[in-house]
């Protein structure tokens, strides 16, 4: 048997070396998965950019498209409106009309009385007959 801690052949033992050589593997691969994580927290950083300028950009083409379309949707919220008035303005026309219609039938019916007098008082005045009297 030998002394505690020394070897078998005489060579002192390298352990620093042996463990190096141990954990090297592990250690490479602690590398890869850092170079993997901060690849991750790089693409993660820049992707609440790019969620931001697509949901711009979107904004921005649905705005345009409301633009757009606005004329023809007021056209459609105005139309039922635009044809009451319409049936309305119709009904007033033709109210207009039927009145218009009894007044000069009424005026055809009593201008044979007032032209009569008419003719009978220039007749009276210019010395002709009479109102008893033919004319």
């Amino acid at each position: 048997m030998g002394t505690p801690g020394a070897s078998a052949n005489g060579v002192p033992a390298d352990r620093t070396t042996g463990r190096a050589a141990e954990l090297e593997p592990a250690l490479a691969q602690l590398t890869d998965v850092q170079q993997e994580a901060a690849r991750i927290r790089a693409s993660a950083g820049e992707a609440p950019i790019a969620v931001r300028r697509d949901a711009a950009r979107e904004a921005a083409g649905l705005v345009a498209a409301a633009r757009e379309q606005a004329p023809e949707v007021r056209r459609q919220a105005a139309e039922p409106g635009l044809r009451e008035a319409r049936r309305e303005a119709d009904a007033l026309r033709s109210a207009g009309d039927r009145t218009a219609s009894a007044i000069r039938r009424r005026a055809r019916e009593r201008m044979p009385d007032p032209v009569d007098h008419s003719v009978a008082d220039a007749l009276l005045l210019a010395g002709g007959p009479g109102e008893d009297e033919a004319p």
